[in-house]
């Protein structure tokens, strides 16, 4: 049962409310020890079924000095066990070190070609930052280069529930 009494499958931040801000260690204006980190993730109520999970996290709001509105990855994760019930603050990074099932997440390049979180530096705020979580009913083979295009492209026909939640930055 999710925190607020539901059976909805659902992902949350205990860190963050849905639109509401995303707090400055989380992005990279932080200061030191407290700049990109990733953020802490929790899910409830799986769908039957789910072998793994993953998750994508974008700004919708990006885009090119002139051109379209172009969405920014700052984050992919696969091959999450079901038994993993979220992801600590600051994980990113440190599958191996925390061991276990965890040793099993596989983090994908973000935008800027390299694995792990990336958060925000931006000219202008208010970007909404979108968290997104698939239960897939079978891990995902991308090889070495995880990127979201890949991933997107090899859950179709996997999802069995989709789960999400916006922070503004």
């Amino acid at each position: 049962m999710a925190s607020d009494g539901s059976d909805e499958f659902k992902l949350v931040s205990p860190s963050i409310s849905n639109e509401g801000r995303l707090p400055r260690q989380y992005t990279d204006e932080g200061q030191g020890a407290k700049k990109n980190i990733s953020p802490p993730l929790e899910w409830y109520n799986l769908p039957q079924g789910t072998k793994t999970l993953a998750i994508v996290v974008e700004d919708l709001d990006a885009s090119d000095s002139d051109g379209p509105v172009v969405p920014v990855t700052h984050w992919v994760v696969i091959n999450i066990p079901p038994t993993v019930k979220g992801l600590p603050e600051g994980f990113s990074g440190k599958e191996e070190e925390k061991g276990g099932d965890y040793a099993k997440i596989k983090e994908g390049n973000n935008d800027w070609k390299q694995p792990g979180w990336r958060g925000p530096r931006l000219p202008t705020h208010g970007h909404k930052f979108q968290f997104k979580l698939y239960a897939l009913d079978d891990e995902l083979h991308l090889g070495n280069k995880v990127t979201k295009e890949k991933m997107l492209e090899a859950k179709e026909g996997h999802v069995l529930g989709e789960a999400s939640f916006i922070a503004i930055y």
